[in-house]
């Protein structure tokens, strides 16, 4: 990648809005579920499982989930809801918080 293009994709990375909203992950072979929130739920997926395959996630259950049933064939990403663009900012962390309860409640998971 030169100069130009690495320049384009860090201005267009920073210039990104934020996407809040709610996820799970769920094991295809257990069922069990974990539910949590994000400032951008559209790339979540690649932190946890980043830290899922080095072993080095800070959620111990989903952690021991991971490793007992061999990885990322088995388990699925699901973004559950995301919130509007014009909800005021000065909420939306008490909003997801509510719904990601109420997530955890519909779908019997572990919070994350």
């Amino acid at each position: 990648m030169d100069r130009a293009a690495r320049r384009a994709a860090t201005a267009a990375y920073k210039e990104r809005k934020p996407a809040w909203g709610v996820f799970a992950v769920i094991c295809e072979a257990t069922g069990q579920a974990w539910v949590g929130t994000s400032r951008h739920v559209d790339t979540e997926q690649n932190g946890l499982w980043f830290t899922l395959r080095l072993g080095s996630c800070p959620y111990a259950a989903l952690q021991a989930a991971w490793t007992q049933h061999g990885g990322a064939d088995a388990f699925r990403f699901e973004e559950l809801e995301r919130l509007r663009a014009d909800d005021p900012e000065i909420g939306r962390p008490d909003e997801l918080k509510r719904r990601q309860a109420l997530w955890r409640a519909r779908l019997d998971a572990q919070a994350l």
